[in-house]
């Protein structure tokens, strides 16, 4: 196994374009490193040039202490899972995985033996005498990791090795595939355009845009502390709601305003973010994710300066949770990063309109009725706040 790291690694494609731009990020040994973003923003590029498949432009890349940038690919050590699988149909399972290893002229008694461990790995050992036509979906991802895993490489690379199978099938193939990396501890970088994929795999994920890396940590800190509007807005289902608001001070207190509610801004989340003291009396962008929101039963106790009062426009009940939509009477927020992630999403600012669409994720015993009225407590400690000009947060 060895370490993959990016030292100001950049790809500038004849013409000018530019694919990706100064990325510093190191995949630890026997790390599994997710690179995750929208449609263009050059996670495959980069992978593809750990690859060898796409030349290196700017900066180091190494993997362990061999600098690769001149390395051809079948000497770098690496192993690829593709998003097609890439099986030759022609080929029985067993010659598939074993095909790499033929080219490198290993001894046959080896090839069977590491092909058959992998085969008992993977659980596709009843289907070695088979051919790719005659395998599902995800018989043939597992086929390609098999391929992949027989020769025992430095580092897997995958690139969407998921994208094509249906959604049950992805969820029971993301399990596999992290306890598939639990086993063999190699280093692994993978590349997703699905975050919910990203957050549940990744040891780490790392968030690009437009070809720059946004932030790199582990899921829960990506979660809870993003660095601005745009991994906020990319990590987390249903995504972060925004809305543009103002702090204001009032004695010992401090209020987040927006829409016409006013929240008192509980003690902890000043005290995570001492920068917000400059903020006070400032305009600035409000973030609230969906479950930060509750509906309380009237016994839950006071609830002053923490409670939005909303009509409910839909109501999707879940079974283990249910999301409440509605509007608020307040300028959707619209910057270069919202607009780009709206872009991802198939929308654009034209469709927004003149008001702001929340979404709450709150208990299903208490979920409310569709076109309804309803009080919604809000946890003031888990709002976020982001500089409404430069889009960072602000801690």
């Amino acid at each position: 196994m060895a370490s993959i790291t990016f030292e100001h690694v950049g790809k500038v494609y004849p013409g000018g374009t530019r694919a990706v731009e100064d990325i510093n990020l190191e995949v630890g040994d026997g790390e599994f490193v997710v690179l995750v973003g929208p449609s263009g923003c050059g996670k495959s590029t980069l992978l593809r040039m750990v690859a060898g498949l796409e030349e290196i432009t700017e900066g180091t890349l190494k993997i362990g202490d061999r600098v690769v940038n001149d390395v051809s690919p079948k000497d770098r050590d690496i192993a690829m899972v593709f998003q097609n699988y890439a099986l030759y149909p022609h080929m029985t399972v067993f010659d598939n995985m074993a095909f790499g290893l033929k080219l490198r002229k290993m001894p046959k008694d080896e090839i069977r033996r590491r092909v058959e461990e992998a085969a008992k790995i993977l659980e596709i050992s009843e289907l070695l005498d088979r051919k790719p036509k005659a395998l599902s979906g995800g018989q043939r991802q597992r086929v390609a990791m098999g391929r992949a895993i027989v020769r025992e490489p430095a580092a897997f690379l995958m690139d969407e090795p998921l994208s094509n199978l249906d959604a049950k099938l992805r969820v029971q193939m993301r399990a596999e595939l992290g306890l598939l990396h639990a086993r063999l501890k190699t280093t692994t970088l993978y590349v997703t355009h699905d975050q919910v994929e990203a957050m549940t795999m990744g040891d780490r994920v790392a968030v690009l845009r437009k070809g720059r890396l946004q932030q790199a940590d582990v899921p829960r800190t990506l979660y809870d502390h993003p660095v601005n509007l745009f991994v906020a807005g990319f990590i987390g289902s249903p995504s972060m709601n925004f809305v543009y608001g103002r702090l204001e001070g009032e004695g010992d207190e401090v209020y987040a305003s927006f829409a016409g509610h006013r929240l008192v801004v509980d003690r902890r989340g000043l005290e995570q973010r001492p920068g917000l003291a400059d903020h006070v009396g400032k305009e600035l962008v409000i973030g609230i994710r969906p479950e930060a929101f509750e509906i309380l039963p009237a016994w839950a106790g006071p609830t002053e300066g923490r409670t939005m009062e909303v009509d409910v426009d839909l109501v999707e009940q879940l079974g283990s949770e249910a999301f409440v939509h509605f509007e608020q009477p307040a300028p959707p927020v619209i910057t270069p990063d919202i607009q780009e992630l709206l872009e991802d999403q198939g929308s654009d600012a034209a469709s927004l309109g003149t008001t702001t669409t929340f979404t709450a994720r709150v208990n299903p015993d208490y979920a409310p009725a569709s076109f309804t009225k309803v009080t919604l407590v809000v946890d003031t400690a888990k709002l976020h706040y982001f500089d409404k000009d430069s889009g960072e947060a602000i801690y």
